[in-house]
């Protein structure tokens, strides 16, 4: 199991403690290099421009911040999870992709949704439209970001994105390009997509629902002709460990409803170290290859480096 971190941004109100926002990013920079000596796999971003619960407390903008990270590391990879395909045209996004990737000196990892926040959208006038729109969009965009990362000159003519001979040098590091990762859980269009054109998805839920998704997955695989053991599987989760079950149970911020469904102190690392060992060990046999963790704490560099001791 590999273990990666869900970054702080702001997004869920985690800087509402701070009054200097260099103090915040300067806290962000020691939990990075803390993760980077640790040995964790990646840290992830969440691409939102407005907390998930109305408040002017500071949200950092994801790209610009895991840019500024990957040149305070060395080993740990840099991502989000993920960013939001409504908030810029893919073109530009594949060629911002790029030069990250060669600025961590290949370990981007690009991960990408329909975008699912109103707020941000209405907020800083983009469409946010139905969900069918943002998904119709989101294929699109996927096959635009494909198409700049492996064509020497990118073509693509669709409903509601076109390029015409787009040169993208250079196309970033790794090889045959970046990892590509698809959020979301939506059977009949999402994890289809994901078949399509992903290197790796991301699930929020429990273990159960993980293992049922993958086995969508690796129907629609079939469908279209692909390796399913080629996608890496991933589950984002908080960590909230205490002495009891209940009492981990109590510190779940109330945020967490508008990100994680259902009941996930049920299924979350929320409980006991036993308690903990025991959701990991159901993940894994679920088939998670890596799980992001969303820690109680997400600035608490203390419970960044006593995880790793841990699990790590």
């Amino acid at each position: 199991m590999r273990y990666s971190i869900f970054l702080p941004t702001g997004f869920a109100q985690e800087f509402a403690g701070f009054s200097d926002p260099m103090v915040a990013f300067a806290r962000v920079v020691e939990l990075a290099k803390m993760a980077d000596d640790a040995g964790y796999h990646a840290l992830l971003a969440p691409d939102h421009l407005t907390t998930v619960r109305p408040s002017n407390h500071l949200v950092f903008e994801a790209w610009t911040l895991i840019t500024a990270l990957a040149r305070e590391t060395t080993n740990v990879r840099v991502g989000h999870l993920v960013t939001a395909n409504g908030y810029r045209n893919p073109a530009l996004q594949a060629k911002m992709a790029s030069t990250v990737d060669v600025l961590s000196g290949g370990r981007l990892e690009f991960g990408i949704g329909a975008g699912w926040l109103e707020p941000d959208h209405v907020q800083y006038g983009y469409d946010y439209g139905t969900t069918g729109e943002r998904l119709r969009r989101l294929e699109e965009a996927l096959q635009v970001i494909r198409a700049l990362w492996t064509e020497q000159k990118a073509e693509f003519a669709g409903q509601y994105y076109r390029v015409q001979g787009a040169v993208n040098e250079p196309k970033g590091v790794q090889r045959p390009h970046i990892p590509l990762m698809i959020a979301g859980s939506g059977e009949k269009r999402t994890l289809r997509l994901v078949a399509q054109y992903g290197d790796a998805c991301n699930i929020m839920d429990s273990a159960e629902v993980a293992k049922h998704k993958f086995a969508v997955l690796r129907d629609h695989c079939e469908d279209v002709g692909r390796d399913y053991g080629t996608i890496r599987r991933t589950v984002t989760t908080p960590c909230i460990i205490r002495d009891t079950d209940a009492d981990a149970r109590a510190l779940i911020p109330l945020a967490s409803k508008f990100v994680f469904p259902g009941d996930v102190g049920a299924y979350g690392l929320v409980g006991t170290l036993d308690t903990v060992k025991r959701r990991i060990a159901e993940f894994e046999e679920a088939g998670v290859q890596e799980l992001v963790v969303y820690f109680e704490d997400p600035t608490s560099v203390t419970q960044v480096a006593e995880f790793a001791r841990l699990f790590v």
